[in-house]
């Protein structure tokens, strides 16, 4: 058993599987959570705190990468390069959250951004 196993099974793990995992968790932590959290001795009840307190991925990114990946316009950027940088930026963040963007969603961005960029070359031969 590693050490991950401490904060999946409460009684499984040894004591100083126990305390290795502790050290390493707040080694990890932010000083005020540290401060927080001090009195805390088992490393299930710290990993259950702290994903009740931070465990709200999907309620808080999810719906802004979906508008943002609705309202993904090149002519918001100065190059394509920086578009594609955000486009790829939203699509990491979709992952985060266990969803992912299929391949027609990327294709439609693509397409768009050609006719985007064929629609501005002519308009501006014109």
């Amino acid at each position: 058993m590693g050490l991950g196993d401490t904060i999946k099974y409460d009684d499984e793990a040894s004591s100083q599987n126990k305390v290795k995992t502790m050290i390493f968790l707040c080694r990890h932590l932010h000083e005020e959570l540290k401060i927080e959290y001090i009195t805390i001795k088992d490393p299930l009840i710290l990993w259950k705190n702290l994903k009740d307190k931070y465990d709200h991925q999907k309620t808080v990114i999810l719906p802004k990468a979906h508008y943002d990946w609705i309202h993904l316009r090149l002519l918001d950027f100065k190059s394509v390069s920086k578009y594609n940088s955000a486009m790829f930026n939203i699509s990491s963040k979709w992952k985060l959250c266990g969803d992912n963007i299929t391949n027609d969603n990327m294709l439609e961005k693509k397409n768009i951004l050609y006719f985007s960029c064929l629609e501005y070359a002519l308009t501006a031969a014109i």
